[in-house]
């Protein structure tokens, strides 16, 4: 063949040629293009503000336990019957409000990522650290960040997703008609493939922890605001929690406040923890991340980070901006704080200088319930000292205590109910000894209460929503202790009010 001479344009080998290159190469080379930017995506949604990132920023939790984002809309529509009323709302979560006065679509406490092809959500740490005031009755809720989920019941969302999981409604034949009626505009490929699978796939794996967590349902309720923390650690680590020592169960702790921790970490480390059983700030964040559903590959440690510098110097709003004080009887208690308190909790709500300030006070001392303390074991400790192994970030500062932390007292007026296991109602209850403190109340309510320093405690319910019954007679409530002359519970009842008009300071 002459250099000059061509294949004609109609060759049929060159057709079948590109033919053949286009269905063996260039269509798989675009669908596989296609399917690693559907399903290999791993973008969390991002916020500028800390504030935005600490209400709705991610931890990680989204990779393991997170949700397809439609199928978290739609359970509490196909399953309302394991909730206490309507919606997530009803179990204490806090939607915030859209422009046009709607709810947002998810609650304070959720983050949300695009992961494998599917929008993901799931708790992060505002879920256990937001709470709502309300002044009076009638008053709109005003949100606080950093300080504990008094309203939040943590058993009772786990319960939810546990029972919606065994009910037959958890099936594509139900969830997929539901986000359609709620505007999930899913593509076909979600529709045929996608969100069935996802539905299976998540219906098998929260039954499988339902399993593992079968003890929640043995132990008696905790109530919002409260989580019976480090049993749920031993899960993680795979306990034999049928074989347990009976004392360890039942062992329900408040959700604590946030604020300021910075002083909690300089000049010196205190004891963290209700009993504190560890003494770095970043431990005990990442500790807390395996709430949210982290694990040790899947945990986001720049976003946490971004949490960890927001929580170092945030402050809790003044008593003041919602209720007067009475400053002419807050300088009688000024002395009386600085003799009973001052050297356990620190100068002020804002000086931690104090004697004994972050340490631990033996038990036969403080004489709380023993049931938090004796939840957590040496075994225990030394299990969490492998976590993160081969990570610079490893856990090696965990250990055993026999007793509980003493804690500065910054927003002391957001933190009730109070002790660690939130047993005693308000700060007034708690100037008295133990056989004159409500034996029963409630909790949940948000209404504040501010002459006993407290949320309403005294109703079973209110506008509509019924609240949890504390028997501080039942396992792990007691509300015995931190009495005696040495804290107080013998003062007359002048200088108890006194007292406690100080302590509206801080």
């Amino acid at each position: 063949m002459n250099d000059d001479q061509t294949l004609p344009a109609d060759n049929p080998w060159k057709r079948r040629f590109l033919i053949l290159f286009v269905v063996t190469v260039l269509i798989p080379t675009l669908v596989a293009l296609w399917l690693l930017r559907r399903f290999g995506e791993d973008v969390p949604v991002d916020y500028d503000s800390p504030v935005e990132h600490f209400k709705y920023g991610s931890t990680g939790g989204e990779h393991e336990m997170g949700f397809p984002y439609w199928i978290w809309r739609a359970l509490p529509e196909v399953c309302p019957q394991y909730l206490p009323g309507k919606g997530y709302q009803s179990l204490g979560m806090i939607f915030e409000k859209n422009p046009d006065g709607s709810d947002k679509d998810v609650p304070i406490g959720t983050s949300r990522r695009r992961y494998q092809g599917i929008d993901r959500v799931f708790v992060n740490c505002a879920v256990c650290h937001t709470s709502t005031v309300r002044t009076a009755p009638d008053q709109l809720p005003q949100i606080v960040l950093g300080m504990p989920a008094a309203t939040f019941n943590m058993k009772g969302f786990e319960k939810f997703f546990f029972r919606c999981a065994a009910d037959p409604k958890f099936s594509k034949e139900y969830l997929l008609p539901e986000i359609e009626r709620q505007g999930g505009r899913l593509d076909l490929l979600d529709r045929l493939l996608v969100y069935p699978v996802a539905i299976a796939i998540m219906r098998d794996r929260v039954l499988a922890l339902a399993g593992r967590f079968d003890w929640v349902f043995k132990q008696h309720e905790w109530g919002p605001g409260r989580v019976d923390t480090f049993n749920s650690a031993k899960v993680i680590f795979n306990f034999p929690m049928s074989h347990l020592d009976p004392k360890e169960f039942d062992a329900p702790a408040d959700f604590p406040s946030l604020w300021r921790q910075r002083q909690r970490k300089e000049p010196h480390e205190m004891q963290l923890h209700w009993d504190g059983n560890n003494t770095t700030v970043e431990e005990r964040n990442k500790s807390a991340a395996f709430g949210t559903g982290t694990t040790p590959p899947t945990i986001d440690i720049a976003r946490i980070r971004r949490v960890e510098d927001w929580i170092m110097d945030v402050t809790p709003p003044a008593f003041s901006r919602f209720f007067p004080v009475d400053q002419a009887l807050a300088a009688r208690g000024a002395p009386l704080y600085k003799e009973y308190c001052a050297a356990c909790h620190g100068a002020s709500g804002s000086d931690f200088s104090g004697e004994y300030v972050g340490q631990v006070t033996p038990l036969a001392a403080i004489g709380t319930d023993r049931r938090r303390l004796d939840s957590y074991t040496y075994t225990l400790a030394v299990n969490q000292a492998t976590l993160y192994a081969g990570y610079p970030w490893r856990f090696t500062h965990f250990r055993k205590t026999h007793g509980y932390a003493n804690m500065p007292l910054d927003g002391l007026w957001l933190r009730a109910p109070y002790l660690h296991n939130g047993s005693v109602p308000s700060l007034r209850d708690l100037l008295e000894p133990a056989t004159r403190r409500p034996a029963v109340f409630y909790r949940g309510n948000d209404v504040y209460d501010p002459l006993r320093v407290g949320f309403v405690s005294d109703q079973p319910q209110a506008g509509g929503r019924q609240f949890f019954r504390l028997d501080t007679a039942l396992p792990g409530n007691s509300n015995a202790g931190h009495e005696g002359k040495a804290y107080g519970t013998e003062l007359s009842a002048a200088d108890k009010n006194a007292l406690v008009e100080f302590l509206k300071t801080f």
